[in-house]
This record gives structure tokens, C-alpha cells and sequence, in this order.
């Protein structure tokens, strides 16, 4: 029933731990068996060990949060080595997911991972090109275009490119990574934003500017994923203040092939069970028998 298949790779269902929010994995094993899941994608992966940002990193904001983490991560080698042997004792579809300063630094990432178990890459295009004056790869389409299309030439894993909300046009961006050989497409990243300290009179975040997720940023994400999966031919995973199984159902309706759950992670550590089964009842009540029967239905 709930099965689904992006770029030949078969989900047991479409729920997806997203990025940054669920560490490896291992930890949610403490509340429950993580191998229900569809897949994890892993915390943003760096070619040399990041320690992330200073001062505050993660603080709340109405209807979601705002985090500034910095890429905190071991490295690719210490990625291979040591999380990966314990992701895969998941029994779940590992999903990659790279970021880098520079070209050089994402390639090498990524012919590193050629020969592990991963099932896919997700390449995060929102990371500062440090060589373009620190403005992200995914802001302007025929930077992406170029930069994801000489990725897709060293990657021999299924690429899912992850799309900014902060491009200038969403649309644009992912017909032209489409163009370029994007396998499959995940959006939206965090949205920008800004928190101040009235007290100290300065902002709160060290890097002045955050990303905002969680329920607040939703219908946002969900107009993008609805336009882009009009727009391309090839799939589409929804992701942006997804809470409930409801709300992975409208992103499907959306055009969404499968879905990746973020924020709510924090604010519920059950929340993957919950929404797989809400998704489930869903299917049941409606009479659905195949949970691709809905996708982009609207």
C-alpha cells in the first residue's frame, strides 16, 4: 500500500527522516524501530570534519525554529568508517547528504561515497560557494546548472538535488538542474531568516541570518513542491513543516512521489511512527490501495 520507487530505489513507505534533524539515525532507535522508516537521510556531510557555528545554534520562533548548526558533522572518512556501519544495522534506505565550500571539496565527497552501501545522494546546493564571494549554489539556475551537471558526471548513485527556497525562482532552478541530470529533486532547504535580542541589542545568531523551519514554512513548501512537480518530469520528494500524516498526504496530493520529515522530529521523537501510520489509516479510510494513486492529483 505504501510502498514507492524514486530512481529505482524501492521505500517500504514514503516517510524519509530529512537531513540535520535526525542525526544517523542510531539515537531515534531509543524510541523506536527506525527501520520502519522509508529511508534517513544522514546530517549534512562535509569532505573534512566541521565543527559547526558559534554561539546559539538552534532557537525557537512561532509555529517552528530557526537553526544555525554550521554543517556540524565527522567528515566523510569518519562518515564511511564509523556512522555508516551503524546506519546500515537500520534496515532502512541510507540516503547521503553532501555539502561543501568549494567544487573540489563536493567532488571528492562524492567519489568517496561511490563505493559505499548508500542507497542515494542528496546534494545540498544551499551550502556558501566560498569561491563566488559565499553566495549558495542553489540562488542562481545556471549556476546550479553547471555545478550539478559536472556532479552527475563523478556520481554512480542516484542524485537527488535539494533545492533552496532563497532561489531566485524555484521553478526555474529545478527545470535546470533537471536539465543538468538531476535524478530526482528534494525541497524546499530552510528558509532565511532573521531573530533579534532586544536586550543586547544585536541579532541572536552569530552568522546574523538563520534557517527557518516547521509548521510556519509549510504552505510555502507546499505552493514550491506543487509548482516544480508541474514543471519537471522527473521525482519530486516534498519536504517543510510536516507534523502529521495529513500533512504528508497534501504534499503527495501536491506532487510529491515521497516525503521528508524535519523539525518534527524535535518536537516529537515518535513523530516517524505517527505520521507512517496516520498516512496508513488515511489510505484505509479513503479507500486508497496504493499510495501512488494520489500523487499529484491536484
Amino acid at each position: 500500500m505504501l510502498k514507492v520507487n524514486i530512481n529505482g530505489v524501492e521505500f517500504k513507505n514514503p516517510v524519509i527522516a530529512a537531513s540535520g534533524t535526525f542525526g544517523f539515525g542510531a539515537e531515534y532507535n531509543n524510541f523506536y524501530n527506525v527501520g520502519i522508516l522509508g529511508g534517513v537521510s544522514s546530517k549534512g556531510l562535509t569532505i573534512n570534519p566541521k565543527e559547526g557555528n558559534t554561539g546559539i545554534r538552534v532557537y525557537e520562533t512561532p509555529s517552528g525554529m530557526m537553526n544555525s548548526v554550521g554543517l556540524q558533522n565527522p567528515g566523510i572518512e569518519g562518515f564511511i568508517n564509523k556512522e555508516l556501519p551503524e546506519m546500515e544495522k537500520l534496515g532502512t534506505n541510507i540516503i547521503a547528504n553532501v555539502g561543501g565550500g568549494c567544487f573540489e571539496d563536493y567532488a571528492e565527497a562524492i567519489e568517496k561515497l561511490n563505493g559505499t552501501s548508500v542507497q542515494m545522494i542528496e546534494l545540498n546546493i544551499s551550502c556558501p560557494n566560498v569561491k563566488c564571494g559565499g553566495m549558495a549554489y542553489g540562488i542562481k539556475a545556471d549556476v546550479a546548472h553547471d555545478f550539478v551537471k559536472e556532479i552527475k558526471k563523478l556520481c554512480k548513485k542516484p542524485l537527488m538535488v535539494k533545492l533552496s527556497p532563497n532561489a531566485e525562482n524555484i521553478v526555474e532552478m529545478a527545470l535546470k538542474c533537471e536539465e543538468a541530470g538531476a535524478d530526482s529533486l528534494s525541497l524546499i532547504n530552510t528558509l532565511k531568516g532573521l531573530a533579534v535580542d532586544i536586550y543586547k541589542r544585536k541579532p541572536v545568531f552569530d552568522n546574523v541570518y538563520a534557517g527557518v523551519s516547521g509548521p510556519a514554512v509549510k504552505p510555502v513548501a507546499l505552493r514550491m513542491v506543487h509548482e516544480v512537480s508541474k514543471a519537471v518530469s522527473i521525482p519530486v520528494i516534498g519536504l517543510g513543516g510536516i507534523t502529521t500524516g495529513k500533512d504528508a498526504v497534501e504534499f503527495m496530493m501536491a506532487g510529491a512521489s515521497a516525503v521528508q520529515i524535519g523539525t518534527v522530529n524535535f518536537m516529537n521523537p515518535m513523530a516517524g511512527k505517527e505520521i507512517i501510520e496516520e498516512i496508513e489509516g488515511f489510505c484505509r479510510e479513503q479507500g486508497i490501495k496504493d499510495i501512488n494513486e494520489i500523487v499529484g492529483i491536484l
